[in-house]
């Protein structure tokens, strides 16, 4: 059977969830995109659920486009685009039909994705246990196993520390301060010193801890709560990789590719 007879749905349309579609997408499959009414994606210049704002977001020659109703997919699948469709719990899915489900919220737990939503399911990171709640567990954490293929058992729990770019981990990331709106100064792309504000919530500045290029920073206007990442510096100070996928999303991708074409093949369909 073609692949494009093997519909994706995916929980989730982040930057880590846009690798991962771009990937398969190019590879043949068709899928569909279930998101938030207001996702907290923060690279918002690689993530397909920035078109829930803007009604349209491309990555990388490949375009989503937000839709109103699981009827409204087919025409874009069709067409060559991704929909995106504000569906948080999956509730689509029985109109749907997907073959292929992949939970990519990245919640680092399960928020109610179990096998019984498609003859193929698979999780992003901790939170699943391959064979018992998903078919295949994905590796995401940064090291020597990402991308690795998990067909029993769980991937390595959360450290609660970011992996290390150009040599900072927690030093890169950008935190609310306190509970409230985010109100942004500065723009993704653009270059930052430490001490630079970078936002508000509220009253409350939100400042950079180390120079470098604003890799991501959460869409303006939104409410957030104390201590929630809402931006990412990027001390390599590389402009272009703001707006294009990174090795991680393309090494997840890359593992969810590989189990899909794994378990398609145990059932007798590739």
């Amino acid at each position: 059977m073609s692949l494009d007879n093997y519909l994706i749905a995916v929980r989730g349309g982040g930057d880590l969830a846009t690798g991962v579609i771009h990937r398969l997408v190019q590879s043949g499959f068709p899928a569909v995109i279930l998101e938030t009414e207001q996702p907290t994606v923060i690279r918002r210049t690689v993530a397909y659920a920035t078109a829930i704002y803007t009604e349209s977001m491309e990555v990388e020659g490949l375009r989503a486009v937000r839709v109103n109703c699981a009827a409204e997919t087919l025409d874009c699948v069709k067409a060559d685009l991704i929909p995106v469709l504000i569906d948080p719990f999956a509730e689509s899915l029985g109109e749907l039909k997907p073959h292929i489900v992949i939970d990519a919220i990245l919640a680092k737990r399960n928020l109610g994705t179990n096998r019984d939503m498609a003859p193929i399911v698979i999780g992003l990171g901790p939170g699943f246990t391959a064979g018992k709640d998903v078919h295949a567990v994905i590796e995401t954490n940064r090291g020597h196993n990402l991308g690795k293929v998990i067909y029993q058992g769980v991937a390595e729990p959360n450290t609660g520390v970011p992996g290390i770019i150009g040599g900072f981990d927690y030093q890169r990331v950008l935190r609310a301060p306190i509970d409230g709106v985010i109100r942004n100064v500065k723009e993704i792309g653009c270059e930052v010193k430490q001490g630079d504000i970078i936002a508000y919530v509220g009253d409350e500045p939100v400042v950079s801890s180390l120079d470098g290029i604003l890799r991501g920073l959460i869409m303006d206007g939104l409410t957030v709560s104390r201590n929630l990442k809402i931006g990412d510096v990027d001390p390599r100070c590389k402009r272009e990789f703001c707006y294009s996928i990174s090795d991680k999303a393309r090494a997840i991708g890359g593992g969810v590719l590989e189990a899909i074409l794994f378990l398609l093949k145990k059932e007798g369909g590739v």
